[in-house]
């Protein structure tokens, strides 16, 4: 299993604004990319939230092929898109996971 995960931190000024976003437009649209099969999103706890509060997005696919696939076909797009609507007011990083299976 892999993950890709995005951490964001978000400005105060948009951020019901950019929870709709995500929710109905951005994560659909990487869903429907067919790279990845489910994702979870957690609001960060126990940080320095005066800047705003910080979240992660976790999309989880198969295998490292499929994300590979992704991140030479969309990921740009997707970082663009970002970028072009919400500027500095929305600052992230992305990591790729792979689940250690313990048995």
């Amino acid at each position: 299993m892999i993950a890709y995960n995005t951490s964001i931190k978000i400005d105060w000024s948009i951020l019901e604004e950019w929870l709709v976003w995500q929710l109905d437009k951005q994560i659909p649209a990487m869903l429907a990319t067919g790279f990845f099969d489910d994702f979870k999103m957690y609001r960060l706890l126990e940080q320095d939230d005066t800047d705003g509060p910080g979240f992660t997005i976790q999309f989880f696919t198969t295998d490292t092929e499929r994300y590979r696939l992704y991140n030479e076909g969309f990921a740009s797009l997707f970082r663009q898109e970002t970028a072009n609507k919400w500027g500095d007011k929305c600052i992230t990083f992305h990591t790729v996971m792979e689940l250690v299976e313990t048995e």
